[in-house]
């Protein structure tokens, strides 16, 4: 059975516990690099990570862009959006469309 898994800094992520999502605090760039490709082996069909830590970990989370699974979802951390995570979408509907549609 798949899983869901929520990467980032502690004060963003611990709330997604109460959810039933299984949480995945992390402090630094190493630490959440080794972390994201864990979970990624794992039996984790979504990972959602902040865009805090997307923004420093983008060449690795290309790496999963083309995988049935994980699907790796921006999520805003606690400072906030940083509009990745519209860009990505954005990005994934002109792929999915052939087209910009906005």
């Amino acid at each position: 059975m798949y899983k869901i898994a929520v990467l980032g800094d502690q004060d963003s992520v611990l709330g997604f516990k109460a959810l039933g999502l299984d949480i995945f605090p992390v402090e630094g760039t190493d630490e959440a690099r080794h972390a994201l490709h864990k979970l990624a082996k794992e039996e984790y069909a979504i990972i959602y990570i902040t865009e805090q830590l997307a923004a420093v970990l983008q060449a690795d989370i290309n790496k999963y862009k083309t995988s049935v699974t994980p699907a790796v979802i921006l999520i805003p951390g606690k400072a906030g959006s940083l509009g990745l995570g519209a860009q990505a979408l954005q990005s994934a509907i002109e792929r999915a469309v052939g087209a910009d549609i906005g």
